[in-house]
């Protein structure tokens, strides 16, 4: 005895399409529970944001008063049952600006170690080579030439007398101190 198929196998097009291939424009089912997973993974990290980075940044009511409900919870599945539901709201949510702020949290302490590397370049080089002074005052006009300079004498006298395992000297902080308000965080 012969079968048939049965009348849904074996048709490349689906019942209620308009046209072949329009299934092909749609996310696949893994795609949308990625998309969900990271929107869910963005209000994670949303909800470590400390309080005042927070509060600067532009979201939906709604996802801020999840998020400040998610911080009062205290047992483990609430806070997972939670997590879900900013996850929902996030899917709702403009992404780019949540994005940006949590990036930016992520690279304030990069900034400020980049900011500190500068500040150390600078003063290494004020140390090492008069032309650095000149290019200093022309990228600087307004730091006080004649305190740069004497800062500049005094870490230069202090320099010669350091070994390896000497303390640095009380110039060499007051030349850095002196640079670290110009040099602008990267």
């Amino acid at each position: 005895m012969n079968r048939r198929a049965a009348p849904h196998r074996g048709i490349d097009a689906h019942y209620g399409d308009a046209e072949p291939g329009a299934d092909d424009l749609r996310p696949s089912k893994t795609q949308r529970k990625q998309q969900s997973q990271d929107l869910q993974a963005l209000g994670a990290a949303l909800a470590e944001l400390a309080p005042e980075q927070l509060h600067a940044v532009e979201m939906p009511e709604p996802l801020r008063e999840a998020i400040e409900t998610y911080h009062r919870t205290r047992s483990h599945e609430g806070r997972r049952r939670q997590m879900q539901y900013i996850g929902k709201l996030m899917r709702s949510a403009d992404e780019a600006p949540l994005r940006e702020a949590v990036d930016a949290a992520a690279l304030g302490p990069a900034r400020a170690a980049l900011q500190l590397h500068a500040i150390e370049r600078w003063r290494a080089e004020l140390i090492a080579d008069d032309e650095a002074l000149t290019r200093w005052l022309q990228q600087h006009p307004d730091s006080d030439a004649q305190q740069l300079r004497s800062l500049v004498r005094a870490a230069r006298r202090d320099t010669l007398g350091l070994g390896p395992e000497a303390r640095q000297p009380r110039a060499l902080r007051e030349l850095f101190r002196f640079l670290k308000p110009f040099v602008p965080l990267s």
